[in-house]
């Protein structure tokens, strides 16, 4: 969708949002772009949705300055998930944000110098230096007011009290499935508080997108998310050809649905093995990925990567499928209709998983809309959040599937949709499998693309939940700023209100059930 924006000065920036979020119902805050917009300073936009309607905005608001810092008041207290995207905005642009009572660096070191998404960081390798030394870390922490004379006020807060005992999970544990340390607060086996430390694989992405053409900024979607590489990518072509304006032929449209739901299968697999190694049953584990790797050969064969796919490009596709493409995905449905079963005979249905699983992570649909927890997790609370229903994209809408949703609100709900969805991607597949119309592969576009002036935000379903890419561009051949909306950084955050009171060995069983992927996270 094209942003049209509505804008809100500091004075009624908090009022106006909490009308928005408490009478117009736009209670599920999608993501926050924090921006350096120039001679507008520094400032964000934050795309809502009404999940009663679906319908969208966006709003943005410019920071106002007060004894040399740029603040904005926070949203915690409408919507949770600002908890963590206010922190990355504050640690990638330097925006304060008032009241927000934890105002530390999200992703990079607390000894970092400067605030990288600014247009005017020092990017030379001098500068940027990356010390050899531990990362300072203290005990306390920041949160910001207005005094009222209209001053900045910067009151110490401390995390821990000197007796509680802290335990590190991460960030290197078998279960964090990528490097990832959660601080966490026990009293005995009792989790009273997490503090998640994310970043350990940052990359600077987003960054690195402001000097790469259009085109060269597919190259690194893939490497956000093995297990949603079509989808990172589709998202960014997407939301590039929307601003192009681009119009694609149905054939294009049925292989990247086609593709996307195969990414699916393959992502859900892997989670029913890893959900099943994580508490200890290994034969779960074999099975699944046995079977992934059907699905890796059959994407193999026509995006030429198993692990990673550069398949889609803007105006279409890389390649046409292979001649034996339509045969082999059949073959592949027919095998894996029965194997699903298999799955829940061996462990889904076992008694010692149902007890690790049932009412273990409950969260309500209204908390969890708070903390903007989509995908299969999300609709484990009732929550109907799929964007290929809400939004729909290609020929999503041309085809027959269930939202698969429980009312139940734990982990096993997350275990058990990630098992449905599996038979509603085999479902989507095999109603378009055989009418893969006639036409062209790949629309041409210009050597050198530009987009028009403007701000664009395209969201697609990945394996684990919404992923949204947002462009601003000034009308150059580079993006002026670049976001993605990562799938797991609201599941990593909804974790210290999901588990408290409960036992730490939970914890794991949790972070299986949410499956994050932390590349994703990090960028």
């Amino acid at each position: 969708m094209k942003l049209n924006n509505i804008e809100l000065s500091f004075d009624n920036f908090a009022s106006e949002m909490a009308k928005l979020k408490n009478e117009k119902h736009f209670d599920y805050l999608v993501t926050i772009i924090g921006e350096d917009f120039g001679e507008e300073g520094l400032g964000c936009i934050y795309i809502l949705e009404n999940t009663q309607t679906n319908e969208r905005c966006s709003v943005k608001t410019i920071a106002k300055k007060v004894d040399g810092s740029d603040v904005i008041p926070t949203v915690i207290n409408l919507w949770k998930v600002a908890d963590l995207l206010e922190r990355e905005v504050f640690d990638f642009v330097g925006i304060k944000f008032l009241g927000h009572p934890d105002m530390r660096r999200l992703f990079l070191r607390t000894d970092f110098q400067g605030y990288p998404l600014r247009k005017d960081f020092d990017m030379s390798p001098e500068a940027n230096k990356f010390p050899c030394t531990d990362e300072p870390e203290d005990d306390f922490t920041m949160v910001y007011s207005l005094s009222e004379d209209g001053h900045l006020v910067a009151t110490e807060k401390r995390r821990f009290d000197e007796d509680e005992y802290v335990v590190n999970i991460g960030p290197n544990h078998p279960s964090t499935h990528g490097v990832l340390r959660l601080q966490t607060v026990i009293d005995g086996e009792t989790v009273k508080r997490i503090y998640p430390h994310l970043g350990y694989i940052h990359r600077g992405i987003e960054k690195m997108w402001e000097n790469m053409t259009y085109p060269q900024t597919l190259a690194l979607t893939d490497r956000l998310n093995y297990l949603s590489a079509m989808m990172h990518r589709h998202a960014l072509v997407g939301v590039i050809e929307e601003a192009l304006g681009v119009e694609l032929s149905d054939r294009i449209k049925y292989v990247r649905t086609i593709m996307d739901e195969l990414q699916r299968i393959d992502s859900h697999l892997l989670y029913l093995g890893c959900c099943a190694q994580d508490l200890g049953a290994l034969t779960a584990f074999l099975y699944s990925m046995r079977d992934r790797e059907h699905v890796l050969n059959v994407m193999e064969e026509t995006t030429g990567g198993r692990l990673i796919q550069n398949y889609y490009r803007i105006g279409g596709l890389q390649a046409d499928i292979d001649p034996n493409f339509v045969k082999n995905v059949k073959d592949l449905i027919a095998y894996l209709r029965p194997m699903v079963q298999e799955y829940m005979d061996v462990f889904g249905d076992n008694v010692i998983t149902r007890k690790r699983f049932c009412n273990i992570g409950v969260m309500d649909a209204e908390n969890i809309i708070s903390y903007g927890v989509t995908g299969c997790s999300g609709r484990a609370s009732g929550w109907e959040n799929d964007v290929r229903k809400n939004h729909p994209y290609d020929v999503y809408d041309k085809v027959e599937f269930k939202q698969i949703t429980r009312n139940s609100c734990d982990s096993m709900a997350r275990y058990l949709n990630r098992v449905d969805e599996i038979y509603q991607s085999l479902n989507i597949i095999e109603q378009l499998i055989d009418n893969i119309p006639e036409g062209e592969f790949y629309i041409k576009q210009k050597p050198i693309i530009k987009l028009p002036e403007g701000q664009w935000y395209f969201s697609c379903e990945g394996a684990r939940g919404e992923i949204g890419a947002f462009i601003d561009s000034k009308g150059d051949k580079s993006p002026y700023r670049l976001k993605l909306r990562p799938m797991g950084l609201s599941h990593v955050a909804c974790m210290d209100e999901m588990l408290r009171g409960s036992k730490i060995a939970d914890l794991i069983t949790v972070g299986a059930a949410l499956d994050f992927v932390i590349p994703d996270i990090d960028r």
